[in-house]
């Protein structure tokens, strides 16, 4: 029994060291390094009268080599591209006749390369001395974002359209926007360096660790978010800058010449100018010695174009103005119809529905405005009134309360409906002899019901109004179901508009601007019109119900 069973002990062990000394076998790919490496350079436009080429400084290169499976090309100019295919058009910005050093290096399986070098005569004629300068002051300079201008941050669309192709007539972010929150405010930590080397120029971006990525780019720095953030990101290491005349579609409008200045920045190894959109390439659409405007395509989307405003200012914001001493209110705690010591009516459907083609008809029935169970009701109904086939209302404290700054504070609930429009608004008090837009307005809160919950807060005055004017956004979830604050607070320095105390827009207020005089309350709801859009078939009534109204100074 026991010899069994240390025979069988001795043979399993024999069995397991014979497995044990069975020779390894790893099988590797082959590593192949490349060789007969060869790359040829095409001067653009050469010919026996123009050698050295038409001047643009461009040159078509084409590289080959056996076994490689990608190239990059290194320039003696400070930059570099990575080419998958060995082609690669390459534009020289130096003015002048120069020789530059091309470098190609083939990249085998395993990772082996080689490489190559030739020498290039080429002419480039295009310079801009003056941008150069005003970047650098000739040694070094630090630029900024304008953070205090409206629409330092801005996109528009991308096509020929050359009424709205030049600037930012999407969206534009207003004065210290990107401040009101710590997911965007890493954006004006930004220091933005343009130097001269040698006649070379160069860029540094400091970020202070953080950089602020497009949502479509999170990825690039390990984010996730559906919007726009800041994420941790190295920026360090200097770029080499090199111009070359615009291509973009801005430079083929008609009235180019006082759109963009013609001259892009082209960033090597990756660069960018502080908002992360996938693009290393920006035209600069004018620059003075201390302001700089920049149009930049976004990457891997080209029907939107970016736009940035910088300075040479650091950006520092001034305290928000507040007002906390409640001047006049009206709590709606008395049933019946409006306090008439308070508001007024706008009665009928004014000049082509009050000059936005609204489809209501403004009376002072109570079964379109009431003060009931402690709330102001203004019910827009489907109902054949005035000659129109909707009926709604429309208050206003001009003539009973006119004032010059404040906060303004409306709780309300809004209608809904395709095509219902109510608004929270103010209006110039001088209308009448100064009129639209040079009066100015203010609207605290617009919403339209066929883009349900989002949210507009936007400012009207001369050069930026209707379809033009200055205005912010923002989605606000349950805005028909439940009660929310929309409030201004307007000064002689700004105009701040918020919902839920939560910054949605913010315009710099200057001597120049309308905002500087009395100014009226408007409570209405509107049915259609250029903005209310189509009306919904089916819509019968609704309400905006609003629990206060309160002035502060």
């Amino acid at each position: 029994m026991n010899k069994k069973i240390i025979i069988k002990i001795v043979s399993l062990f024999t069995i397991l060291l014979m497995a044990g000394c069975q020779k390894d076998d790893f099988t590797f790919g082959s590593i192949d390094t490349p060789t007969n490496l060869k790359v040829t350079a095409e001067i653009v436009g050469k010919t026996a009268d123009a050698p050295y080429g038409d001047g643009s400084g461009m040159i078509k290169l084409v590289g080959t080599a056996d076994n490689a499976i990608s190239y990059k090309y290194v320039f003696s100019d400070g930059t570099s591209e990575n080419s998958p295919t060995g082609k690669f058009t390459k534009r020289f910005t130096k003015t002048g006749r120069n020789t530059y050093t091309v470098t190609l290096i083939a990249t085998g399986k395993g990772g082996v390369a080689s490489n190559t070098t030739i020498d290039v005569e080429v002419l480039s004629n295009f310079n801009d001395d003056e941008a150069v300068q005003f970047l650098t002051a000739g040694t070094s300079k630090k630029w900024y974002w304008s953070a205090s201008e409206p629409g330092h941050l801005g996109v528009g669309q991308n096509d020929g359209d050359a009424t709205k192709n030049y600037y930012a007539n999407y969206y534009q972010a207003g004065a210290f926007e990107k401040a009101a929150s710590p997911t965007s405010s890493c954006l004006y930590e930004n220091v933005l360096t343009f130097s001269l080397d040698g006649g070379q120029l160069k860029f540094e971006l400091d970020n202070g660790g953080s950089t602020f990525f497009n949502a479509s780019f999170a990825s690039v720095a390990g984010g996730s978010s559906p919007d726009d953030a800041c994420l941790s990101y190295n920026t360090g290491g200097i770029k080499t800058v090199s111009l070359s005349p615009s291509e973009s579609v801005v430079s083929k409008n008609p009235d180019h010449a006082t759109q963009t200045r013609g001259t892009m920045l082209n960033f090597s190894d990756d660069g960018f100018m502080g908002y992360y959109i996938g693009q290393s390439s920006y035209e600069i659409l004018s620059i003075t010695a201390n302001r700089m405007v920049v149009r930049a395509v976004m990457g891997g989307n080209p029907a939107l174009a970016w736009y940035h405003i910088f300075t040479t200012t650091p950006p520092i914001q001034n305290p928000v103005t507040d007002y906390t001493n409640l001047v006049w209110f009206d709590e709606f705690n008395t049933d019946g119809a409006p306090d008439a010591a308070k508001w007024v009516y706008d009665l009928g459907n004014g000049t082509n529905g009050w000059g936005n083609s609204e489809k209501q008809n403004y009376t002072n029935s109570a079964a379109n405005v009431i003060v009931q169970g402690g709330n102001l009701k203004i019910t827009a109904k489907k109902e054949v009134s005035g000659g129109f086939n909707y009926s709604s209302a429309r208050l206003k404290s001009e003539g009973k309360y006119d004032f010059t700054y404040g906060k303004v504070e409306v709780r309300a609930k809004l209608p809904t409906g395709g095509g219902t429009w109510p608004a929270i608004w103010m209006l110039g008090a001088n209308y009448a002899t100064n009129a639209w837009p040079s009066c100015g307005e203010i609207d605290i809160m617009e919403h339209v019901g066929n883009s349900q919950n989002l949210i507009h807060g936007t400012l009207h005055y001369p050069g930026r109004s209707g379809g033009n004017a200055n205005s912010g956004s923002k989605t606000v979830p349950n805005v028909s179901t439940e009660f929310h604050v929309y409030k201004t607070i307007w000064s002689p320095s700004s105009v701040k508009i918020y919902v839920d105390d939560e910054l949605i827009h913010s315009v710099a207020n200057d001597a120049s601007l309308p905002f500087n005089k009395d100014f009226f309350l408007i409570l209405n709801v509107a049915m259609g019109g250029n903005f209310g859009g189509n009306i919904d078939p089916a819509f019968t009534q609704s309400s905006m119900e609003i629990d206060y109204v309160r002035v502060y100074q």
